[in-house]
């Protein structure tokens, strides 16, 4: 039988939780803009396919 882990910190186990996966750098940025990735993708296709079309037609832009 093994014996638990002797924590000499009497608050390590409480501190735990700090150091798991889902609480990295990485994890929190991600969420903090979680449809960041597909808006700029969005966007981009948006300006390539407006400006290919206003350079297919000449005369586009003069009339407002």
């Amino acid at each position: 039988m093994s014996n638990p882990p002797l924590f000499r910190d009497p608050w390590a186990k409480r501190e735990a939780w700090r150091k798991h996966p889902v609480f990295s750098n990485r994890a929190m940025f991600s969420s903090m803009f979680p449809g960041l990735g597909i808006a700029l993708v969005a966007f981009t296709a948006y300006v390539v396919v407006d400006n290919f079309y206003s350079k297919a037609q000449p005369g586009a832009q003069e009339k407002h």
